[in-house]
């Protein structure tokens, strides 16, 4: 059978922070973050369960997600590892399997030289959705993006997936603009999966 018959597969693309998990208000800077220590990892509301229904429909799953904290020398490589280690483990118990994690360490203001200045895959760059294609065979034009910033939207975009902006209500109206104008908006995880599975049906 030659690779031109092979039936492509659709993907979900998820934003980490504010999407899967929570946020965390920085005191220091007031500001929603990602977290910056393991016990500072909790997953969203019905993330879990969210995740095994879009498993369960048969679209691949992936994390894209821009992590500069270490460019911002906030944390240590290890800390983030940990914290990918923390997901894992809720993952595993949860019986999620994700294709890949595809993680953004620069940052273009970072002060850790070797991770600072220009880079080809932080979002809103496509880099890693069109890596993921060719790796994976998708079929970008079935699959859907998910994240909380303008910038996974903008992505998403670019790619040419399906857009869907999630708003946490907590973190109110300034880390969301809303401005890459998302196909569809939603107020957490669970409910953009509703939106996904509603438009398969269709």
């Amino acid at each position: 059978m030659g690779i031109g018959t092979l039936k492509r597969s659709a993907a979900v693309f998820l934003d980490r922070d504010g999407v899967i998990n929570r946020n965390v208000l920085n005191p220091l800077t007031g500001a929603w973050e990602a977290p910056l220590t393991v016990n500072d990892f909790v997953l969203s509301p019905n993330a879990l369960s969210s995740l095994r229904a879009l498993q369960k429909a048969g679209y691949l799953l992936f994390i894209v997600s821009n992590q500069p904290n270490y460019a911002k020398a906030k944390v240590s490589l290890q800390t983030l590892e940990s914290i990918h280690n923390r997901l894992l483990e809720f993952l595993n118990n949860g019986k999620v399997e994700f294709s890949a994690f595809y993680y953004c360490l620069h940052h273009p203001h970072g002060v850790v030289p070797e991770y600072s200045g220009p880079c080809c895959c932080r979002k809103p760059s496509p880099f890693f959705l069109l890596q993921a294609r060719d790796e994976f065979y998708l079929d970008l034009e079935c699959s859907w993006m998910v994240g909380d910033r303008d910038t996974d939207i903008k992505c998403g975009q670019t790619a040419g997936v399906h857009t869907i902006q999630v708003f946490n209500k907590e973190e109110g109206v300034s880390t969301h603009s809303q401005n890459a104008h998302a196909e569809f908006q939603a107020d957490d995880l669970e409910a953009a999966v509703t939106i996904i599975l509603g438009a398969a049906k269709k």
